[in-house]
Parts: C-alpha cells; structure tokens; sequence
C-alpha cells in the first residue's frame, strides 16, 4: 500500500513498513511543513493511505466531509510499535482503508 506518514509518527516506522512492502513517503522530508488539509489533500491525490496520531485528520475526514484515501490513527503506543500497529490495521482493514472507508 501507499502510504504518507505525519511528522508525529515516528520517523523510524517508515523503513519497517518499506520492510513490509509498504511505499511511504514521510511529511518531515516534504521542503515546508504543509497543513493537515495540505497533507490530506496530497494523499488523496497521490492514493496514499494517512498513517498520524493526530485526531485532526479524522475531524477533517468525518466532521468536514473532506475526501481523502484513507487514514490510519494511532492511539496509545510507544513510539517503537508505531510501525507494527500500522502493519497490523493495514492487514485487518487494509482493503477498506484503500477505498477510504470507516472501519
């Protein structure tokens, strides 16, 4: 899957999720720091499922209407299992993120 990983998530996730067979590209390397709007917008155009802890993305998505390919959020793990979560919500619900969908 393509993935865009906040600037929250630790940086160190991406190899592991690249390990994985995941296409990431990481916010923190983008040349200025863009908006969660920016951010949302640039995975929608890209196909790139959101992977952040921030719950502005969700906001965003369900309050706002704002399109997007999916978001992952993760709550409540210390940063070294950033990756792993992100690896096991894309195994469980990987086919619904994809299409953008609740689950």
């Amino acid at each position: 899957m393509k993935l865009l990983i906040d600037a929250c998530v630790w940086p160190g996730a991406a190899s592991e999720l690249e390990s994985h067979g995941h296409e990431v590209l990481k916010v923190c390397d983008f040349p200025n720091n863009p908006s969660d709007e920016e951010i949302l917008a640039q995975a929608l155009r890209d196909d790139r499922i959101v992977v952040t802890l921030d719950k502005d993305f969700g906001e965003l998505a369900v309050a706002y209407g704002h399109a997007h390919a999916g978001i992952i959020r993760i709550v409540n793990f210390p940063i070294s299992r950033h990756a792993e979560v992100c690896v096991r919500a894309l195994e469980l619900h990987g086919e619904e993120l994809g299409r953008g969908e609740q689950s």
